[in-house]
């Protein structure tokens, strides 16, 4: 291709449809990928936390979840089609409802929050590999970590931090690049792997005291006013935290979607994510209130319960567990780094700049920003409140989400233009005003001040679990009243 052709084009082979022959991804495949997007030290810790901190029913909190999961699998849906359907990423088909251009500035909202947290996941992610490394420097020698050496911080980190960050970012750089057919196995692996050590862990809980232990899950099974009209604002709560939890996916679901073998089996796989919730739910559940009852026997442990995966290895006297529980939360962090921030950034950032990105180049510029992100989380990003800008930009995937929808079902009727969705050119259908699509991106905005309004405006944070949807409906009734005929 001409350097002059070039300049009209925004074609990248990371970008450009499907090839058949790689449309090979299941509805086991999007169990896999639904699993991982739980099986996290967040999910655990969240779901657990619903459970029992809130005292709330048991089955308020399952039907809640259980609901939660209905709208993502509805919304899934929803977006995965199109991308199923023409094989191309989530931001390739921004580009027919905000033009060609508007789709580099807006999709790269996406990076900029997918970097940013795959820094700060990162940053987590080296804790346990720190873990692991104390341990075996413990094991050989304890005296080792009392040495000059070990007791020097920067960043809030010393010598063995430093290491399990740089060893962490590095695992993650070199796995995540490796191009989606590696990411498949990944997700595969991570999935079963992660399953079969809860299984393990829960088999562990129960050995330590079977009656104890079953009895304290059994207790937490109450039915009792169950249907009581007090609950319906903690089941909204819930259904709505949940949704929340799951929101980021939906945005770039496409981006695996691309490589699903067909509708029916996009569909099905989706509906897994019901059967994950409940599978992981239960199993961490029974962990949670297993693990309470057994170390309550202990007076110490009385006045705390203990739902996040560290602090309760914290509590355990078997090496070899804690070892096992730490390389599972290794693999469990890792691969939803991979699907939530890493995959999203790659496709957006090489949107932006077509002509001179790659998967491993874009993977590259990532790990770096994503270090930069990690080593100054502790000392500085935290404390500067930088979650709640994260959260700000975020606020845009409603909106985003809710015009993409209107434009491909309403407005388009489930056309595209191949040629054109490439095209730089003045005359193509995606050009619009210079590029841009001036109702979706006035919709676009409209949607996020709404969606904002929940992270800012005090009189309506009781609304933040819902900012995503109200974001998506608000853009979507106006880009509709804007755009049709």
């Amino acid at each position: 291709m001409s350097p002059q052709n070039l300049k009209k084009n925004l074609t990248n082979w990371d970008l450009v449809s499907v090839n058949p022959n790689d449309k090979n991804w299941d509805w086991k495949v999007l169990f896999c990928f639904w699993g991982v997007n739980i099986q996290s030290i967040i999910g655990f810790s969240l779901i657990t936390s619903l459970y029992i901190i809130y005292n709330l029913n048991t089955f308020v909190v399952f039907f809640g979840t259980i609901l939660g999961s209905l709208l993502v699998y509805l919304f899934s849906n929803l977006i995965g089609k199109p991308s199923q359907k023409h094989g191309l990423p989530f931001v390739v088909l921004l580009r027919s409802s905000l033009g060609v251009i508007g789709a580099k500035y807006f999709g790269l909202i996406r990076f900029l929050v997918g970097v940013f947290l795959f820094g700060i996941q990162t940053y987590f992610l080296s804790k346990a590999f720190g873990y692991l490394i104390r341990i075996a420097i413990f094991s050989v020698d304890p005296t080792i970590l009392d040495q000059q050496i070990f007791l020097v911080f920067f960043l809030g980190m010393n010598l063995i931090d430093w290491v399990a960050i740089v060893t962490s970012i590095i695992f993650q750089g070199f796995l995540f690049s490796a191009g989606m057919n590696m990411n498949k196995k990944i997700i595969i692996f991570s999935a079963i792997t992660v399953y079969l050590g809860i299984l393990l862990f829960s088999l562990s809980v129960l050995l330590n005291d079977v009656k104890l232990t079953s009895q304290a899950f059994l207790n937490l099974l109450d039915t009792e006013n169950f249907i009581d009209k007090n609950n319906f604002g903690p089941l909204i709560t819930v259904t709505s935290t949940m949704f929340a939890y799951f929101s980021i996916v939906i945005l770039s679901f496409g981006d695996y979607s691309r490589y699903v073998k067909n509708e029916s089996q996009l569909k099905k796989g989706n509906l897994s994510l019901i059967l994950n919730l409940i599978i992981f739910s239960l199993s961490s559940l029974f962990i949670v209130s297993g693990m309470d009852a057994f170390l309550k026997e202990d007076p110490e442990n009385l006045n705390r319960i203990l739902t996040n995966p560290t602090d309760i290895l914290g509590k355990l006297d078997n090496l070899f567990l804690i070892v096992l529980a730490l390389i599972f939360i290794i693999v469990a962090s890792a691969s939803t780094n991979l699907i939530v921030n890493f995959i999203p950034s790659q496709y957006t950032l090489i949107n932006f700049l077509p002509f001179s990105l790659s998967v491993k180049s874009a993977g590259f510029i990532i790990t770096i920003i994503g270090f930069i992100v990690g080593i100054f989380w502790l000392t500085f990003l935290s404390q500067v409140g930088a979650l709640s800008f994260i959260d700000t930009f975020g606020a845009f995937f409603g909106p985003l989400f809710g015009i993409m929808i209107i434009d491909f079902y309403y407005i388009q009727k489930g056309k595209l233009n191949n040629k054109d969705i490439y095209s730089l050119e003045n005359s193509g259908i995606y050009y619009y005003s210079g590029g841009w699509h001036i109702k979706a991106v006035y919709s676009v905005i409209l949607g996020f001040i709404f969606s904002a309004s929940t992270i800012w405006n005090t009189n309506l944070m009781f609304l933040q679990s819902f900012s995503w949807i109200i974001g998506a409906l608000i853009a979507a009734i106006t880009y509709y009243l804007l755009a049709r005929e």
